[in-house]
């Protein structure tokens, strides 16, 4: 039986993490594809507004953090859209759910590593997506 060392479980971390970029991808962009909240007018979610998400993740190592933000956030503007079909809603479920599950599955094919520490990195990289798929879409109104 071989035990992994440090460095090795590590690099298998990062492995997992690269191969999982294609699904963070897809996730943030179909929920900002697919959510409910505003895409034009006063209310309209911009690019500043994701980007100071993005900065909360990279100043935390808690995922409770991220959405406690995102819910005041909510509670402050209809930016992230409100109810169970929000933006803001679906990015929590992402949260809770496909990004937990690959964190927790990366730790386990990499018989190591924190769960927590993978899970936060793996929020960073989907809402950094996030911000660049915004950018796109608020382009493509902005042609109109």
């Amino acid at each position: 039986m071989s035990f992994s060392t440090p460095q090795q479980v590590e690099l298998k971390i990062q492995k997992g993490i690269r191969q999982a970029e294609d699904d963070l991808v897809i996730w943030v962009q179909e929920a900002l594809d697919k959510a409910d909240y505003p895409r034009t007018g006063r209310d309209k979610l911009e690019e500043s507004q994701f980007r100071n998400l993005v900065r909360v993740s990279d100043t935390t190592e808690s995922s409770e953090v991220v959405k406690n933000f995102l819910r005041y956030q909510v509670g402050r503007e209809k930016k992230w859209g409100r109810g169970e079909k929000s933006l803001a809603e679906r990015i929590i479920a992402d949260i809770n759910g496909n990004l937990k599950t690959k964190a927790q599955t990366i730790s386990k094919d990499a018989e190591g590593g924190s769960i927590n520490e993978i899970h936060i990195e793996l929020i960073r990289r989907y809402l950094g997506y996030g911000a660049r798929h915004l950018k796109y879409l608020n382009s493509l109104t902005e042609q109109r």
